[in-house]
């Protein structure tokens, strides 16, 4: 069971939602009268994102990047790849990035690079992790909703190797699950 893997839950269903909820009011806030964008970085913010364009009362497009930076490991190789481009031109919209977590910033800092370069009204970030301690580059979100410890967090589109994006919660895989993994 994948409950049984997990050492504790840091963040339970209810906890979640509330924080959603509250980053979907702040954005329809200062997004009203804009072009917004909603650019989902899969395949870890996909369960963020439905919940967060469901908690945004005001119009709003959305499109998706895939991007590999981990592999199967627990930390970034530092190399970016696009996976998965966007399927629109993005000029005269003002972009909201939506991930899972922030971590070393190195994925982030090299997709605003290359979002800018399209020319968009805007591009702002929203996470709805933020882990600063593991920061390894200038960047920051201009929408967090949870600063987490450094712990490896699963659940809620987190992953570890592919598995437990699917627990409605976020926990704190066991260090065993990770570290004897060949």
């Amino acid at each position: 069971m994948l409950h049984d893997d997990i050492d504790y839950i840091l963040y339970s269903e209810e906890t979640l939602a509330e924080t959603v909820k509250k980053l979907g009011a702040q954005i329809s806030e200062d997004y009203k009268d804009r072009n917004l964008l909603l650019v989902s970085i899969l395949k870890g913010s996909i369960v963020f994102m439905s919940d967060l364009m469901r908690s945004i009362s005001i119009p709003c497009n959305i499109d998706f990047m895939a991007v590999s930076s981990y592999g199967s490991g627990v930390k970034s190789s530092g190399t970016v790849r696009i996976l998965k481009d966007l399927d629109r031109d993005i000029r005269g919209y003002d972009v909201l990035i939506v991930e899972d977590i922030l971590d070393s910033g190195m994925t982030l800092n090299y997709l605003m690079d290359l979002l800018y370069a399209r020319d968009p009204n805007s591009i702002r970030i929203c996470t709805l992790f933020d882990k600063p301690e593991r920061r390894s580059v200038d960047i920051y979100a201009d929408y967090k909703g949870i600063e987490v410890p450094d712990e490896f967090i699963v659940g809620y589109g987190l992953d570890y190797d592919e598995v437990y994006r699917n627990l409605p919660y976020v926990g704190v895989l066991k260090r065993e699950i990770y570290e004897n993994k060949a």
